[in-house]
């Protein structure tokens, strides 16, 4: 059998999920006591996306599939696979996804058949918030093999920080599925991908170990209940091997998982930096080595943990590439500052301030803020609508590119597209898309800006009782949509299926 080689593999069509209830960012900022400006005009935030109760990785993913499959009138039963690009998983063995394949087959079913998903590959991809990414680089080479396959990978999550932390005002949640495919009628992606990897801390969600005793004397003291012998109580909890809780169990140890990460941001804003600027190296070696490839993009579409991170952080980028074009004089005029020189410095660390302060210039100088105008502040609006997506970022980034371009009409077929993909821990990609020329029929039917506009705002208490998971029910109405609806002590959940059906899935 002649082996099938597609002239083209690529993003056909996406479709996005986000939840229906947002907190105004000046509603955070008033009870936090933080300078409205300093959030909006300086970090583009505007509104936090915020999962109702019910919502999680799991019903937010089977909400935007099933917009894609029903959007597209695809057939179940030819989905090859099904990938998720997650940090926020529920389960720590069963992928998350496998929950919203159920979720899915129990709503198609009566048009499909029973095993209309049956041979429908799933899995999970965790790398922080660049899984999604990996997804899609492992189907589009599986698309590549073979003609007709045709697969979906998807990016889901809950961006959540702890009340009151620096990250708190940067949180957002929702998903979006991505159709790939040959010969698709969106974008082509490149087979060259250029990647930097370090082992760094960051950002991470450990699994945090604390004894017995410590949860018990902590319990104890807030029930002010002192006198208990914590000791030889943990004892004769460890005599028995039958599991009759959480602490009357075999383990003398818990072990916990939050939601909530350690991180250190101006820390992971400097392996942000440092990783795009190393994936941007590798995939010039892929390439032609072309040195202004990133300014030579029409559009540059980044991970944006908040809506100004790509602005903020390409200014060296931009310089390094400036030195190779007939305006590099031009911009040093405009910097009005000599790039500094470690051999000028009595140390490290003043030397690193100075060339902060060198980079900084550079973002505030007409040649870059034009750059930015056109190349990169298209994504930003919608980011800053929505709050971090985690893995799902750098799509929504794309979605609101394509959108805006629709609109002001800005863009035509062949124009092309420069990714630069983040997670940490750390790792980024850099990858190139070309724009087909059926792009603007497809993203007609985005319709992700109507739906961020047609959303509901939450008051303060609101917001906090949610973040707390102090309700039961959700607060709007969501009948139309996948969420949950209960879970019992066995760790079996039941889900609202659209059209009033009802599944349990075990967990």
């Amino acid at each position: 059998m002649e082996k099938f080689t597609p002239t083209s593999v690529g993003i056909d069509d996406m479709a996005a999920y986000f939840p229906k209830l947002y907190l105004p960012i000046e509603t955070l900022a008033e009870e936090r006591n933080i300078e409205y400006a300093k959030l909006n005009k300086g970090l583009g935030l505007t509104a936090m996306a915020i999962p109702d109760a019910g919502e999680d990785a799991a019903t937010m993913m089977a909400n935007a599939v099933r917009e894609l499959i029903e959007k597209n009138d695809l057939d179940p039963r030819q989905i090859g696979r099904l990938y998720l690009g997650t940090e926020s998983a529920i389960d720590g063995a069963k992928p998350t996804a496998t929950y919203a394949l159920q979720m899915l087959q129990a709503y198609f079913e009566p048009r499909y058949g029973s095993d209309c998903f049956l041979n429908c590959d799933v899995v999970d991809m965790t790398f922080a918030c660049i899984g999604a990414v990996d997804a899609l680089q492992n189907t589009l080479d599986w698309a590549r093999g073979k003609a007709n396959r045709i697969g979906i990978i998807v990016a889901s999550d809950n961006a959540k920080y702890e009340l009151g932390s620096t990250g708190e005002y940067t949180q957002g949640a929702g998903a979006i599925a991505t159709l790939v495919k040959a010969n698709p009628r969106l974008l082509v992606i490149d087979p060259d991908w250029g990647v930097g990897t370090r082992a760094v801390y960051d950002f991470y969600k450990p699994l945090r170990t604390v004894q017995k005793s410590d949860l018990i004397s902590e319990a104890l003291h807030l029930a002010n209940r002192n006198h208990v012998d914590v000791a030889q109580l943990s004892r004769q909890l460890q005599q028995g091997i039958e599991v009759k809780g959480v602490l009357d169990s075999n383990e003398a140890q818990i072990t916990l998982h939050k939601d909530t990460p350690i991180f250190d941001g101006p820390y992971s804003n400097q392996c942000y930096q440092e990783r795009i600027k190393e994936a941007l190296a590798h995939y010039r070696r892929q390439t032609d080595g072309d040195e202004q490839i990133a300014t030579n993009w029409d559009r540059l579409v980044f991970h944006l943990p908040y809506a100004f991170q790509a602005r903020r952080m390409f200014g060296e980028i931009f310089w390094q590439e400036m030195q190779h074009s007939n305006q590099q004089q031009e911009l040093a005029e405009q910097i009005g500052l000599a790039l500094p020189q470690a051999d000028d410095f009595e140390d490290e660390k003043t030397y690193q301030k100075a060339l902060t302060g060198f980079w900084r210039a550079v973002t505030k100088t007409p040649l870059y803020r034009s750059f930015v105008n056109d190349r990169i502040a298209p994504a930003e609006e919608a980011s800053g609508l929505v709050g971090n997506v985690y893995a799902g970022s750098i799509f929504l980034a794309l979605m609101g590119t394509l959108e805006h371009a629709v609109q002001h009409e800005s863009l035509t077929d062949g124009a092309t597209f420069g990714f630069f993909a983040y997670g940490s821990g750390s790792k980024s990609k850099v990858f190139q898309a070309h724009l087909q020329e059926d792009w603007q029929s497809v993203v007609g039917k985005f319709g992700l800006m109507n739906w961020l506009q047609q959303r509901t705002a939450v008051d303060y208490t609101t917001y906090e009782q949610l973040h707390r998971g102090a309700f039961n029910r959700p607060v709007e109405t969501m009948d139309q949509y996948f969420y949950q609806t209960s879970m019992d002590t066995a760790g079996v959940r039941t889900y609202h299926i659209p059209e009033g059906v009802a599944i349990s899935i075990a967990e």
